[in-house]
Order: C-alpha cells, then sequence, then structure tokens
C-alpha cells in the first residue's frame, strides 16, 4: 500500500525544530512492508493544508499526518482533515472525560496556571473515527476510513506519537499489511565504501528477495538485507544465506549485525571479552573519541583514563613525548604518536593505549603535511604500531572521520594483536 507522511507546523518550515517524525515513521513503515513514496511538510495555514491533504488522500492508500491537533486555533488537522473527508466533528465522551482529568490534575499541580475553554475542543473527533487515547499528553490521535482511504492523525511531540504509534497504530497498519517486510543489518568499518560496492556487486546485480542496499556512514559501511515474506520467521530464513555469505567476503571487518550495536559498543565489548583497560591520548580530537566510548553503558569497567594534550607542553608533561621528537619530526607525526601511545599506557598502567595527533585545520598544514594529516598509534603488550591517514573537508569533518577511523583502528590492533604487526 502506497502510504504519505505530512508534517504540520509552520515551526517546522522555519527550521525552529527538527523534523525527527518523518525519519521514524518511515523506518516503522518500511518495517510494516508500506511503501512511503512522499513526505510532505505544511504550515498552519488552512487553505495550504486542505490542497496538501487533498492530494495525499488521492495519490496514496493511507496518509499519517503528525502535529496540529492541539487546543490553539492553528492547530487545524483535525478540522481540515474532517472537511477534506466530508465527516462533521462530534464530541467524543471517552476523549472529553480523559481530558478533564488530565485538566484537573494540571491545575492541581499548576496553581497559577487557569484552564481555558479552547482545550476541550481536543474532544471532538470526525464522526465515525477511531479514537487513539494519548497517555502522555490532551490531543487523542485518530484513525479515519472512508472510501478505500485512511488517514491516522497523530499529535506532534515526539513523545507523545511515538508510544501512540506503538501501542496503536502498528498493530492496526500491521492488520491491514499481513505481508510482512523483515530488515537486517551488517555493519563494516576499516574499508572504503567504493570498495563494499566492488566486492558486493554481483550480489546486487542477482537480487531479488531478499534485497541489499549500502548506507555509507562516517568510517563505517551498513548493509541493510530485506526481505518479504508472509512471517518475519521466513523472512530470517532468506536473509540468514545472505549474511553469511557477507561474513565470508568481509570476515572480520563486519563489527555487528545488530541493527542498534554502535562501532564504540563493539569496541567495548572487545576490551570486556578479552580483559583488556584502555586508556586515550587525543591531541587534534579533544575528547571526541573518550566522548564515544563513554556512551556505552558499562565502559568504565574496561575505560579508566583519558589523556586530551592538546599543546606540546602537554604531550610532554602527561604523556612523556621526547622534546626532541617534537622539534624534529613535529606533533603530527608518526614518532610523536608512537610515544603518545607508549606514554599513555605507562602513565595510565592501562594495556592498550589508541594516540591520536593531527591537523584538523583549517590552518597549520604544510605542503608535507597538509590538512586532514592525521597519525595514530596503538600500544599493546609494550609493542606500538603506527597509521598515517588523510581526510578531507572542514575541522568538524575532519574531526569526525578521525574519531571514527581512530575506533575502527582500535578494534583492528585487539583483533590483530600488536604484536604481529610491530
Amino acid at each position: 500500500m502506497i502510504t504519505e507522511l505530512v508534517s504540520v507546523g509552520t515551526e517546522i518550515l522555519l527550521g525552529n525544530i527538527v523534523n525527527t517524525n518523518s525519519a521514524y515513521l518511515s523506518e516503522k513503515c518500511a518495517q510494516l512492508g508500506l511503501s512511503v513514496y512522499y513526505q510532505t511538510v505544511v504550515g498552519d495555514n488552512e487553505e495550504r493544508m486542505k490542497a496538501t491533504v487533498r492530494t495525499a488522500l488521492d495519490r496514496s492508500d493511507i496518509v499519517i499526518l503528525t502535529g496540529g491537533l492541539g487546543p490553539t486555533e492553528d492547530d487545524l488537522t483535525k478540522e481540515v482533515t474532517a472537511e477534506v473527508m466530508g465527516l462533521p466533528l462530534v464530541e467524543d465522551p471517552h476523549s472529553r472525560e480523559l481530558l478533564e482529568a488530565y485538566l484537573k490534575q494540571y491545575e492541581k499541580n499548576n496553581s497559577q496556571r487557569r484552564i481555558t475553554a479552547n482545550n476541550y475542543k481536543q474532544a471532538l473527533v470526525p464522526q465515525g473515527a477511531l479514537v487513539l487515547d494519548n497517555h502522555n499528553g490532551t490531543a487523542p490521535g485518530l484513525i479515519i476510513e472512508k472510501d478505500g482511504k485512511t488517514a491516522i492523525l497523530l499529535p506532534g511531540p515526539p513523545n507523545e506519537m511515538k508510544p501512540m504509534f506503538e501501542e496503536e497504530v502498528f498493530p492496526y497498519l500491521r492488520r491491514k499489511q499481513p505481508e510482512i517486510i523483515y530488515s537486517q543489518m551488517v555493519k563494516i568499518c576499516s574499508i572504503g565504501e567504493s570498495q563494499v560496492a566492488e566486492e558486493i556487486q554481483d550480489l546486487i546485480e542477482n537480487q531479488t528477495n531478499p534485497t541489499i542496499a549500502p548506507y555509507a556512514k562516517t568510517g563505517e559501511v551498513h548493509l541493510r538485507i530485506t526481505a518479504k515474506a508472509d512471517s518475519e520467521k521466513e523472512c530470517r530464513k532468506l536473509i540468514k544465506p545472505v549474511v553469511h555469505e557477507l561474513k565470508t567476503r568481509f570476515g572480520k571487518n563486519i563489527f555487528a549485525t545488530d541493527e542498534q550495536k554502535t562501532l564504540e559498543e563493539a569496541v567495548v565489548d572487545m576490551l570486556k571479552d578479552q580483559g583488556l583497560t584502555l586508556a586515550l591520548a587525543e591531541s587534534c580530537t579533544g575528547g571526541a573519541v573518550a566522548s564515544r566510548i563513554v556512551n556505552v553503558p558499562g565502559a568504565s569497567e574496561v575505560f579508566g583514563h583519558g589523556f586530551v594534550t592538546y599543546s606540546n607542553r602537554a604531550k610532554r608533561k602527561f604523556l612523556g613525548v621526547k622534546k626532541t621528537t617534537l622539534k624534529t619530526e613535529g606533533a603530527v607525526s608518526a614518532k610523536c604518536a608512537k610515544e603518545m601511545a607508549k606514554g599513555g599506557c605507562l602513565f595510565a598502567k592501562a594495556d592498550i593505549c589508541l594516540s591520536i595527533t593531527g591537523i584538523a585545520g583549517p590552518g597549520g598544514g604544510t605542503e608535507e603535511k597538509p590538512v586532514g594529516t592525521v597519525f595514530m598509534g596503538c600500544c599493546y603488550n609494550g609493542k606500538v604500531i603506527t597509521r598515517e591517514f588523510h581526510f578531507t573537508g572542514n575541522r568538524m569533518k575532519i574531526r569526525e572521520q578521525t574519531t571514527a577511523h581512530a575506533l575502527a583502528f582500535l578494534r583492528e590492533c585487539m583483533l590483530e594483536g600488536v604484536s604481529r604487526k610491530a
């Protein structure tokens, strides 16, 4: 079934808020096997909203609208949709009861604020609509069916919209779309998008069901394998040999086959599995690698020290980088990265230390070492290896790429064992 998403709100058009609702709903619709052909954002203007809803209902089977269900005059989604679909508004007693209870509790907890009469317009619903209780706010959701078309109206705030969709709308749409679409993600690091694309070209050219779709992310490549069948079990059965083939081709470069697992989680899990403690010695990334590591719950079990040694003086004082190294080789050099990694292990008494030093720009580059030149070092079991990288883009992009590749480099070092490469 063709599905369309309509986000209502002038604040979205003006860029005052980021439209995360559409991304969430698109993903959920894909899981349900619904084909999202159009996404529209329309401001709080009655005539433009009418035109948008008419067009959406004309070209799509299901239209999901978010926002504009509140009590104010510019909250028009319900009124406009009802008019376009030729349905009168009537008061829903259950919604009125829930609304009154909510507002009484609100007034009790906020004695300085007065409840206004316009709140009760939220209890008006298009005649014949299926009303969805809002357990996190005041505006109920609505499902309206007429002449083979379905309009689903959801509140705009994500903390209201998402629970309502999960609890009420997802099961409803699942019943309307019995065929299941199921996806599994395979996440790859340490090799580039073009190389991955070349390696799977034959699979993509011959694919039918399941299909493979590559997605590039900074420092990573994600492959989404999607199957369509009558049940999730059958989808998994179709996907399994494809995942096996990808594991055969990419081996150790695959760090996750779980949609939610991040590269930093994979690194922390490896540290735990190997019983290693980690230290980080960062310069141009300014603690960005440490920040990603500590995003992982339980990282404190393996990560104890992070050094941000931005100046040469800090590199010497806290990591023991030699003055002669800084003078002859420079702070951005393989030798400096090596001494930073070794010093980080020594001073933190850690099993493994990753170091990063580079030129993020926009200034500081030379012909020999242009902006984007980065050196990393990894000290493990007393041995150190270094690697040179060259990134492109602005300062933020270079730091972002450096951070992602640093995590991949750290993972490689643990997989291979630095002693074998030293």
